[in-house]
């Protein structure tokens, strides 16, 4: 499910079903590595979506914490608390990224931290940019899967 107003109405019918919600964390760069910025944005978004669809009536896709690359870590912690916390009404809460910051800090996040490594898709034609996304996505879908089991 997304953050659509049809999505959130079929949320509402059969909350009950919907236990995980999928935060996106992306970096923000209008600097020299505004490329990267935007290229990770760009797998993130897609790497998301393939998860939304594929778990569409059991997973909550966010719209993305968008923040300044260049700002103090702190500021984005106090980011991810705050929506961690509005978010606690569901079991399992994940945030994906592909910034190597967040990596520095996965004990701060109890294992909810996802970070994958971003493929640059801007290279690759539509049918490789979705074979990509669909093998990383895969290892998500195990992740999740896993845990759900475990409950």
């Amino acid at each position: 499910m997304k953050w659509t107003p049809r999505d959130l109405k079929t949320f509402d019918d059969a909350k009950e079903y919907i236990d995980t919600v999928v935060v996106p964390l992306i970096p923000v760069s209008l600097q020299n590595d505004r490329n990267q910025s935007a290229s990770m944005y760009e797998f993130i978004d897609r790497l998301t979506g393939s998860i939304e669809n594929q778990f569409k009536g059991r997973v909550m896709l966010m719209p993305p914490l968008s923040y300044l690359a260049s700002g103090e870590i702190e500021q984005k912690m106090e980011a991810v608390h705050s929506w961690r916390k509005e978010l606690e009404s569901f079991k399992y809460i994940y945030f994906i990224t592909s910034d190597n910051e967040w990596k520095a800090y996965e004990q701060d996040f109890e294992g909810t931290l996802i970070w994958m490594p971003s493929i640059p898709l801007e290279h690759l034609d539509e049918g490789q940019a979705r074979s990509m996304i669909v093998d990383q996505a895969r290892q998500i879908f195990n992740l999740f899967t896993r845990k759900w089991k475990e409950s």
